[in-house]
């Protein structure tokens, strides 16, 4: 049961939990460069997708390239994916934090919830990796 405590008391209660507030900042930045890179790959198949109706025999080129920005979408699908895990367990370590002071919980429920969200995280920009390698690999001449 929640009793009266002082205005001190729930000060702290309050910045110990607003502290993973800027790691919800930085990844929800990484989030917006995510979907960013899905809309360009999305209106580029768009753009391809009507070049290889207006000619019956679509080239190799288009068709690899197609090829390419599916991978690519797929894996920036699961980077957003795991971007958006990551915020909601850090929503949930914020919560966590904040009804820590009020009330009991395990340390190890705050704790196995950031780490999952630093392993999420962690997948997140691993795909992001993988996405801008296949993005970048014409460039450097690769298939």
């Amino acid at each position: 049961m929640i009793t009266e405590l002082p205005v001190t008391t729930i000060a702290h209660a309050i910045q110990l939990a607003v502290a993973p507030v800027f790691l919800l900042t930085g990844v929800a930045s990484i989030l917006s460069v995510l979907t960013t890179r899905l809309g360009r790959i999305i209106d580029r198949s768009r753009i391809l997708h009507g070049r290889s109706l207006q000619s019956v025999e679509a080239s190799q080129a288009i068709q690899s390239e197609l090829k390419s920005l599916k991978q690519r979408g797929r894996l920036i699908h699961w980077a957003i994916g795991l971007c958006t895990t990551c915020l909601l367990l850090i929503c949930s370590v914020v919560a966590v934090l904040f009804l820590g002071s009020f009330i009991a919980f395990n340390m190890a429920v705050i704790a196995s919830l950031f780490v999952a969200a630093m392993f999420c995280l962690i997948a997140a920009l691993l795909n992001f990796i993988c996405e801008i390698y296949l993005a970048t690999s014409h460039v450097r001449g690769g298939p």
